[in-house]
């Protein structure tokens, strides 16, 4: 089948002229891989020098088993595909490749000298972008393909952008749900903290003076002992029932375990209000200490030993730290969700495990503190079973988790990456070995 028509002008079509194409320049800049598809070397050979002179890289194929074979190497950016060939033709070809994952995005330019509606809508319905009539014309494939090639990456970057775009959306309402959560429980824990230490305070503040009033009703006593040293039978055995002299002793005792028990609820109400600390606007100095303390506070009660697992020990490794300019609240937080992610790999790993072993490989989460390179850094590690290289990867994706329905969401280290890195500058890395345990490093710039 003839490739150009009968009569030509220089000024409107492809010709041929001591084997030189003349050519009118792409209507773009537009540049890319084109796979030309044919089975007429006299077709390939005009298309691509035609393509090749205007900026494009060419590729050619003069089958469409072959174009397939060579499109698993290396992905064009757009296929120039001839209809009529042996073996499989161009619609087959064009179906295979839009059947593929892979390749399902290049576009498709179909190339015959079928020229009936019925092709037309054929290709179309396959897939192809467009549809070019043979015999070629310059200005005509150059447009075409070059308008495709524009359309093509307009399209991957507006879906990258869209992406971009929406992960960013993502992100902020991932930690705009965050933030409205840990605001409510802020206000719960700094209320309930505030109810506890009024009334705590003011049995503190009594004990003392509780101590003196018992005193000197006891000097009492003991002065009417010795201007009455003959009491009387009644009295007598009031005393002997009452145990004076075991009262004067454990007396002392309990009021000192009253006051004990009142300055640990009053420590107790510290630590609540330094976790639950609302942020300002702006960074304030924080003592990262305090911070890891009230947290660690805040979930001792699974760190104690009960009936279905055995105790877990908090081993505090702390360098002299230099006050460092943040945002509380949200250092707690992230505080918070590794610790408790650690503690539920240690629960995790205890199931199965004997007594005797536990005992001689007891749960341990070492938490150390120190300076490097202008950075605090706060290592955070357990002896739990560990994570495989795999889960480590995924473990700072949104929504991933590791954890049964109903126990885990997925955006607990997702929000601690982001207030890390993003809010304050600095680094949360994960090191992990199967069999040995887990270490989170949060690096904080000073």
């Amino acid at each position: 089948m003839n490739t150009f028509p009968t009569s030509m002008t220089k000024a409107d079509h492809i010709y041929v002229h001591s084997s030189k194409m003349i050519y009118t320049p792409p209507i773009s800049n537009i540049t890319g891989l084109v796979l030309i598809v044919d089975d007429t070397p006299s077709n390939l050979e005009v298309v691509s020098e035609t393509l090749g002179d205007a900026g494009f890289d060419i590729a050619i194929a003069t089958s469409g088993d072959r174009a397939l074979q060579q499109i698993e190497r290396r992905l064009p950016d757009l296929i120039l595909l001839d209809v009529m060939m042996p073996g499989i033709d161009g619609f087959e070809t064009c179906k295979r490749l839009k059947a593929n994952e892979r390749t399902r995005h290049i576009p498709i330019i179909f190339m015959t000298a079928l020229s009936d509606g019925e092709s037309k809508v054929k290709a179309l319905e396959l897939g192809a972008v467009d549809y070019i009539v043979k015999p070629f014309y310059e200005k005509e494939v150059l447009a075409r393909v070059s308008t495709q090639l524009q359309l093509s990456q307009l399209t991957k970057n507006l879906a990258a952008q869209v992406a971009q775009k929406a992960a960013e959306l993502e992100a902020s309402q991932l930690q705009l749900i965050q933030n409205e959560k840990m605001s409510a429980l802020g206000n719960l824990i700094s209320g309930v903290a505030h109810e506890i230490n009024n009334p705590v305070s003011a049995i503190v503040g009594n004990v003392n003076a509780v101590q003196d009033y018992l005193n000197d009703l006891l000097g009492i006593i003991d002065l009417y002992a010795q201007t009455f040293p003959q009491p009387g039978a009644e009295i007598e055995d009031e005393l002997a029932v009452v145990d004076l002299d075991y009262l004067r002793e454990d007396l002392p005792k309990l009021i000192r375990a009253m006051k004990d028990g009142g300055d640990r609820i009053k420590s107790i109400s510290k630590s609540l209000r330094i976790f639950s600390r609302a942020d300002s606007d702006s960074q304030q100095p924080f003592n990262i200490h305090e911070g890891i303390d009230s947290t660690i506070l805040i979930l001792k009660h699974r760190l104690k030993a009960n009936e279905h697992r055995p105790a877990i020990t908090v081993i505090s490794n702390y360098d002299n730290l230099p006050e460092v300019k943040c945002f509380p609240g949200q250092l707690n937080q992230v505080f918070m969700n590794i610790l408790a992610n650690a503690i539920d790999a240690l629960e995790e790993s205890n199931q199965g495990r004997k007594f005797e072993d536990i005992a001689s490989n007891p749960n341990i989460i070492t938490v150390k503190t120190f300076v490097e390179d202008n950075y605090v850094i706060i290592s955070i590690s357990d002896n739990a079973h560990g994570m495989s290289e795999e889960v480590q990867e995924k473990i700072f994706d949104h929504l991933f988790t590791t954890k049964p329905v109903g126990k885990g969401t997925g955006l607990g280290l997702a929000i601690a990456r982001q207030i890390v890195e993003k809010t304050h500058n600095g680094k949360l890395r994960c090191h992990s070995v199967i069999g040995k345990g887990t270490e989170f490093s949060i690096a904080i710039p000073i």
